[in-house]
């Protein structure tokens, strides 16, 4: 019988160590994956980079904005403009716009990619929202800007120099902490 409860006691507590660890893991989630991404390229993650493109070229590349939002958000996200036609290597300011619906103080991260995820490395950002955590007051609207630049490289790399478009685009998660 004793033989039993002890089982059965090293079964609770396995049990409860595994659903501490999957709730850990789920608010680790999305730090977890920023940061894999950003180490490893994956997702067509763009690069982050401390000041304007040194020189650009004539052609031009259409980069179309997306924005979601996660469930257990009541915001709205869009782009001012959905897509920007720029050239290769010029450094471009866009805007998007983000709206808490809530009667409460709310905090959100944003996670970005670029597609195609070949595009991803040539993707250089500036100034970014994404950056950083956002906090948004009850029913506040803010403007939020995104300061980035194609690599001129692009035209070298023989898989991607003819693209004529790549999608910039944010998911908004709420922050575990509010």
């Amino acid at each position: 019988m004793n033989f039993i409860k002890s089982n059965n006691s090293i079964t609770a507590i396995g049990l409860i160590g595994i659903v501490i660890t999957m709730i850990a893991l789920a608010y680790a989630s999305v730090p977890l994956y920023n940061y894999f991404c950003k180490v490893t390229g994956f997702g067509g993650t763009p690069n982050v980079y401390s000041s304007e493109s040194i020189y650009s070229i004539d052609k031009t590349i259409n980069v179309r904005l997306d924005s979601n939002v996660g469930s257990t958000l009541d915001w709205e996200f869009y782009p001012e403009q959905r897509i920007h036609q720029l050239k290769i290597g010029e450094n471009k300011l866009i805007n998007y716009v983000i709206e808490n619906n809530t009667d409460q103080t709310l905090s959100g991260t944003a996670v970005y990619n670029v597609s195609p995820t070949e595009a991803g490395k040539y993707f250089n950002k500036i100034e970014c929202f994404c950056f950083q955590e956002t906090e948004l007051m009850a029913n506040e609207t803010k403007i939020m800007p995104v300061s980035f630049f194609i690599d001129p490289e692009i035209e070298n790399d023989k898989y991607i120099s003819d693209l004529s478009e790549v999608t910039l685009s944010y998911t908004f998660y709420e922050n575990s902490d509010t």
